[in-house]
């Protein structure tokens, strides 16, 4: 608004912003003799003219050259419409706009071109009544109009021209195109009709809405109407000097910026203090005490001296600092030096974990052979096991064993290779794999370095990180181990690696290939007690406030937590328990209670609730039918009941509780074995098709699957049609064959201490599983017999005493 307060020589009908010049206010009286009937008229393009406003136009059109000339020659009085379709070259009535006003001829100026240019001066409101001819230019007849609301003097009108005159002052101010004389110039225009329209006639809107402004009587109205058309082009001229203010603001600090380090460098070039060269200077010494080969060296000076030929304000810049700073911090040949002490790497292992014998002889073994030969490949060690068991835990008993540092990377829900291998350098905010950064921040290039939850690796379209791991647990590749940010090869073949997993099912098995699996079993019941008692307990008082004085708990008080409250391989459960009884007690010695230091018994069911698992529903009378079989899950063994019934129907097999394809197969085999052999439990051949069979697991929303429940199947369906119970407090697991020949299973030791925890005296299994009782402490399965079999035949003799073989 207001920014084209200057003549300007365009054509009648491109004007595009409208150019004003404002002269005298005086509103002279006009009658309608003062013009002829019959009216000259002008059509304008682009913009409208007010009452009381001055206005120069370039006439280009032949129509409008001849209508202001003959206007000229009379009166001087024409009159001036704005067209609707500024495209129209010869517009018509429907073209015109109706309301238009009456001007007079000020000056006209010929040029050379064949143009002329008029200056023209609004005089009143007219309506175009008549269209009398358009050849060979536009003439018609016209009413004068008069506008209304003035002679009421109203305050309302009053308060509207001063919040136009209000936001003319601060428009501009704000605009630096209007000069600040425009100010005082409106405040000596006193006619409100004409202030009004001369303001109008400079706001920055589009030819309707002006011409909307010009056709409105009242004068309230109209200066309602320009209000709010000044009011948005102050909100905009706001937003915008704000805008201009930031960048202005924004460059000037760069430009201050920029100065100041043009002198501070030219200042510190003086004085021989270059920042950068004095720390290019100190990255070439460091570089110098690092004990990398001749390969990575010569990329290193090659890319301190691209750094030297870079300019500290380029972005490039910043990319090859961050990856020298990242080269001389990588522990490049540096090893922390090995435990050789065997016997007390043995009694540090010992006193972390109770248990877990295999892995401690294995790591026994390895500093062995390090310590006799020097030298040795670290061996990758995959620890398989139930949640809770203490596999990452022992990853660090064995860095504190060996002296090494302790690194854990998780690895669970990782999708991108990246992870791994690490992005390009040139990649705007690259960085290097997780395996690298890891080694950074140990200083170490021979940590234990634990692979958390590797069985739990994503796999998406950003790569697969457990093909990156190939490379990394391979001890003939992980010497060049190649990371992407530092394009470089790292060796790797002295760090210790030890991946930790619950199940092998989900590890791609070329990476499988590579590690040494040692299974991790669950713990029974008085491994439990003996963890509690020597590490969870005293950690427990620790976190609580609490000292040994203040609580204590019997090795009974922790055997009964662990049976009716916890039903687990590991001991995370029974620490949660125990930390809810330490809980209780360090309340009441936080509120000064009286209370019996040793725990009851019968004082954990109000601590901890009604006991959560109870032992009861395994040992009771079974009936015919009704096997126990013995199971393996993630959090390690279990009891597993096979319910079978007959009812009349034609032979037809039902199988329920959310059994998978294997266990299906496994129940299918059995009933078909006692088909082909009913003669082995005394059944003729059409007793099986005079009856239906169903076979039902219970906890049918938990999923089941596995070969290890056949034989217990097929010694409930021999139950069920013999009508003979099975030997009470018996359990069994083992595959079966169409042949009636038992094979073996794993998972023997979880299973055997899920049976002993379930109170059965008696177990059935293959004759091959024999090896891994053995490999269970004795005094663990002391009150369990164990019956070796070979054949269904002997299954059968043993749990319902068929002895007609």
């Amino acid at each position: 608004m207001f920014e084209d307060i200057v003549f300007s020589m365009m054509p009648d009908d491109e004007i595009d912003f409208m150019p004003t010049f404002t002269v005298s206010e005086e509103d002279e009286p006009i009658t309608k003799e003062d013009f002829p009937e019959t009216l000259p008229l002008v059509a304008l393009r682009n913009t409208v003219l007010f009452p009381g406003v001055i206005i120069p136009i370039t006439v280009g059109r032949d129509k409008s050259i001849k209508a202001i000339n003959k206007a000229y020659k009379g009166k001087r009085f024409i009159g001036v419409l704005s067209q609707k379709d500024l495209n129209i070259e010869h517009p018509e009535e429907d073209d015109l706009f109706q309301i238009g006003t009456l001007a007079k001829i000020v000056k006209i100026l010929k040029l050379p071109d064949g143009t002329l240019t008029a200056i023209l001066q609004g005089k009143k409101r007219i309506q175009l009544t008549e269209l009398v001819r358009t050849e060979p230019m536009l003439e018609g007849k016209i009413s004068v109009l008069q506008d209304t609301g003035l002679e009421d003097d109203s305050l309302e009108l009053k308060a509207s021209l001063q919040s136009i005159m209000d936001r003319a002052e601060k428009i501009i101010k704000l605009s630096p195109h209007i000069p600040s004389e425009a100010n005082m110039m409106f405040k000596n225009i006193s006619n409100e009709a004409f202030k009004i329209n001369f303001i109008a006639s400079n706001l920055r809107v589009d030819v309707l809405e002006k011409q909307a402004i010009l056709k409105e009587d009242n004068v309230y109205e109209k200066a309602q109407t320009v209000l709010k058309h000044m009011e948005a082009e102050l909100q905009l001229l706001k937003i915008k000097d704000k805008i201009e203010n930031k960048v202005r603001g924004d460059i000037e600090k760069q430009q201050k910026e920029y100065f100041l380090n043009q002198q501070l460098k030219t200042i510190q070039d003086e004085l021989g203090q270059n920042p950068q060269a004095n720390e290019l200077e100190n990255f070439v010494k460091r570089a110098k005490e690092k004990n990398w080969g001749e390969a990575v060296q010569k990329v290193f000076e090659k890319e301190i001296n691209k750094i030297k030929r870079v300019n500290p304000q380029a972005a490039e810049y910043s990319v090859l600092m961050n990856w020298v700073e990242m080269m001389l911090d990588l522990p490049w040949g540096k090893f922390t030096e090995d435990n050789f002490d065997l016997n007390n790497v043995k009694s540090v292992l010992d006193s972390d974990h109770f248990g877990l014998e295999k892995v401690k002889e294995r790591i026994l073994e390895h500093l062995a052979v390090l310590k006799l030969k020097g030298d040795m490949k670290a061996p990758i060690l995959c620890l398989v096991g139930p949640p809770g068991v203490g596999k990452t835990s022992l990853g660090r008993s064995i860095a504190k064993a060996l002296n090494r540092e302790y690194i854990r990377m998780s690895l669970g829900g990782l999708s991108d290779e990246s992870e791994i291998r690490g992005h390009r350098k040139t990649y705007i905010g690259a960085m290097p794999g997780r395996i690298i950064k890891s080694l950074k921040k140990a200083g170490s290039s021979n940590p234990v370095f634990i692979l958390d939850e590797i069985d739990k690796v994503g796999k998406d379209f950003r790569g697969d990180p457990s093909s990156a791991l190939l490379e990394v647990l391979d001890p003939e590749q992980n010497t060049t181990f190649f990371d992407n940010y530092l394009d470089l090869e790292y060796d790797l073949s002295k760090v210790l690696f030890i991946a930790t997993s619950n199940s092998l099912n989900t590890i791609q098995p070329a990476l499988l290939d590579r590690m040494e699996i040692i299974q991790v079993s669950g713990y029974s019941m008085e491994e439990k007690v003996e963890i509690a008692r020597r590490h969870l307990l005293p950690e427990s008082l620790k976190e609580h406030g609490l000292t040994e004085g203040q609580v204590v708990c019997s090795d009974n008080i922790l055997m009964k937590i662990a049976q009716d409250y916890t039903k687990e391989s590991g001991v995370r459960s029974l620490k949660r328990q125990i930390d809810g009884v330490m809980r209780h007690y360090a309340k009441k010695v936080a509120m000064e209670q009286e209370y019996n230091k040793e725990v009851p018994a019968e004082y954990l069911k109000e601590i901890l609730g009604p006991k959560r698992f109870s032992n009861d529903i395994y040992t009771e009378i079974q009936v015919p039918g009704v096997a126990v079989g013995l199971a393996w899950t993630s959090v390690g063994g279990d009891i597993l009941f096979i319910e079978t019934s007959l009812s009349k129907g034609k032979g037809g097999l039902t199988l329920t509780g959310n059994l998978g394809d294997v266990m299906k197969e496994s129940a299918t085999t059995a009933y078909s074995f006692i088909k082909a052999h009913s003669d082995l439990v005394g059944l003729k051949p059409e007793d099986f098709e005079e009856k239906n069979i169903h076979i039902h697991v219970p906890e049918g929303a938990i999923p089941k699957d596995g070969p290890s429940a056949g034989i217990t199947m097929l010694t409930a369906i021999a139950s069920a049609f013999t009508e003979k119970p099975i030997k009470s407090h018996l359990a069994m697991t083992g595959e079966i064959t169409l042949r009636g020949k038992v094979l073996p299973v794993g998972g023997i030791k979880e299973k055997m201490l899920a049976a002993k925890r379930a109170g059965m005296k008696e177990i059935i299994l293959c004759k091959e599983n024999e090896k891994n009782v053995n490999e269970i402490e004795p005094a663990y399965i002391q009150d369990l017999t164990f019956h070796y079999v070979d054949r269904m035949e002997d299954v059968l003799k043993i749990a319902l005493g068929i002895n007609e073989f």
